[in-house]
């Protein structure tokens, strides 16, 4: 079952007061990122995210899930209607996040 756009609407509208949050469409699912770095994505409605020490502290009794099949285990947000707790995760998660990889270039 792929995401509804209304739903990653909803997600990026409780994340709009961080800066450079964007996404992209990867099978009829939402990749999130956070200043160029992955922090999680939205899979069958659910916001997932990676399950970083400073997610698991914040989020001690959240369920881990599978974003799809053969995808490494993800943090369910449930508090997904609380702003402030969604930008501290965030803002918490970052530098804890691999730096994007640089593209190759050809030569």
């Amino acid at each position: 079952m792929a995401s509804s756009k209304e739903y990653l609407d909803f997600v990026l509208d409780q994340l709009s007061e961080l800066d450079s949050i964007t996404y992209r469409v990867m099978m009829g699912e939402y990749i999130i990122y956070y200043n160029g770095r992955i922090v999680g994505g939205i899979y069958d409605d659910r916001f997932l995210v990676k399950p970083t020490k400073s997610a698991c502290k914040m989020m001690p009794n959240a369920e881990k899930e599978l974003p799809y099949e053969g995808a490494k285990e993800m943090l369910l947000v449930e508090d997904v209607d609380n702003k402030e707790f969604l930008m501290q995760l965030l803002e918490g998660m970052y530098e804890e996040l691999p730096a994007p990889k640089k593209k190759k270039t050809k030569e």
